[in-house]
């Protein structure tokens, strides 16, 4: 397995790291994390979280303050009802909008109907320092490539979600020529809002590369979080069963996917107990499992190393098929 770790990984990782709720790295990941697209072909301009740098070192305090009492936090975002990992996301860009000292939450979740029919709903409406009034869709996505890196640049339609049910080229049509048309249509004007919206796109997430070399599409930017990917077979030959002296492969639960996790040693064990049954359970997996490796820290506690998905032995030549499916 390749590192594919990159500066952009490092930064978010070091920022994230100096807060210890998990709940609160997983919005300062949020928040911090680079985009995905390249702003000059992302096709729609995208959303900033802080209009200055003063609100960026405002927030950082707040959330400093938000890892010593994180209650609040939780009571908003460890909802049992939040099993996706979309809404989980929201509820925190949501508790960011409304208790940060950034931009201020106008409306959330605005639902658009058409004789009675639904036809879509703006994710965030909000107002910066500035005055300016801004329509946000988020997306958060995880995509792996499954190119060959024989061409010259990867396409968006290289990069499938795991379970093969999203491609990004799809959801960033969708996000262009539907979500953030929303809030210019007759239906949104007749809500009240006014008019005058600026619609961005708020897109993060992490793309997963099988070996090196590959040279991205051209849509994404230079600083995209990075992950990697390997069939069962790879895996198991690469790495064996494991010691759990020094380092221990642990399954990331989806709720999980966002920001880099460490372990007290106390804490730990839980989380461990059955990573060394990780390569029996891989085996015999139908689908993607994001996994990560944790390595034993100087205090004795666990930190995240890197972060992939194990695919059974024919999900590549799947994946192949469908990201070459005209849909």
């Amino acid at each position: 397995m390749a590192d594919s770790a990159r500066p952009a990984d490092h930064a978010v990782h070091r920022l994230v790291d100096r807060f210890g709720d998990v709940t609160v790295r997983d919005l300062a990941w949020l928040l911090f994390a680079p985009d995905l697209l390249r702003a000059s072909h992302a096709g729609a301009p995208l959303a900033r979280p802080f209009e200055t740098p003063a609100e960026r070192e405002a927030t950082l305090a707040w959330l400093d303050e938000l890892d010593r009492d994180p209650q609040p936090l939780h009571a908003r975002s460890r909802n049992p009802k939040l099993t996706r990992l979309g809404f989980y996301a929201e509820s925190l860009l949501e508790f960011f909008l409304t208790h940060g000292p950034a931009a201020r939450l106008v409306a959330a979740n605005v639902p658009l109907r058409k004789h009675r029919r639904t036809i879509g709903e703006c994710d965030f409406l909000l107002q910066t320092a500035s005055g300016a009034r801004l329509h946000w869709e988020l997306a958060v996505k995880f995509y792996l490539h499954i190119g060959d890196g024989s061409a010259d640049a990867a396409r968006l339609s290289d990069y499938v979600g795991p379970n093969l049910q999203d491609r990004f080229d799809l959801k960033h049509a969708r996000l262009l020529t539907h979500q953030l048309a929303l809030s210019s249509r007759e239906e949104f004007a007749s809500l009240g809002f006014g008019s005058a919206w600026t619609a961005q796109l708020y897109i993060k997430g992490r793309l997963f590369y099988h070996g090196a070399g590959v040279t991205p599409a051209p849509e994404l930017g230079d600083d995209h979080l990075r992950g990697w990917w390997l069939t069962v077979s790879e895996w198991s030959d690469a790495h064996g069963k494991p010691t759990l002296e020094e380092e221990a492969w642990v399954v990331q639960p989806r709720l999980a996917w966002l920001a880099s996790r460490r372990l007290a040693a106390a804490d730990a064990g839980a989380l461990l107990a059955d990573a060394a049954a990780i390569h029996e359970r891989l085996e015999s997996a139908v689908s993607p499992t994001m996994i990560a490796s944790y390595a034993r820290d100087a205090d004795d506690g666990w930190s995240e190393r890197s972060r992939g998905f194990i695919v059974p032995d024919d999900w590549p030549e799947r994946a192949r098929e469908y990201a070459l499916t005209t849909i």
